[in-house]
Parts: structure tokens; sequence; C-alpha cells
């Protein structure tokens, strides 16, 4: 299945029979890490990296607060 890449527009083929949600591709034209956020429908999402470092962060700190 054809998606366009949220980033630069770039037509990206899929085959929604060989991902998983969750997964993370790379944009062959601009290298955006794209994550499936749904395989049936196909829906795709730029990866947040900023995003996951901080919750990941703040999970580690809460879980040595505890200890």
């Amino acid at each position: 299945m054809a998606v366009v890449c949220p980033e630069c527009d770039n037509p990206l083929d899929i085959d929604t029979e060989e991902v998983e949600e969750g997964e993370v591709i790379t944009c062959d034209e601009c290298g955006t890490d794209l994550e499936i956020i749904s395989a049936d429908p196909l829906e795709i999402a730029p990866v947040d990296e900023e995003g996951y470092d901080d919750e990941d962060e703040a999970i580690h700190d809460d879980e040595e607060e505890d200890e």
C-alpha cells in the first residue's frame, strides 16, 4: 500500500503484511523515522525521539525514587 511521508511527501510503498503496529521504518528520501501507527488501515507518523527520551527518563527517575 502506498502512503506518503508526512515530512517530505515522498511516496512510500509499504507492504502491510510485512509490517506490524509500533514498527519503525525510515523514509528513503529524507531519512525521517516513521512509526507504523496502524497496519489496517495503514497509518504512519514521525517518531518524536525527544518525546520518547523525556518519557523514559521520567519513568526511570520515578523508579529510582521508589527504591
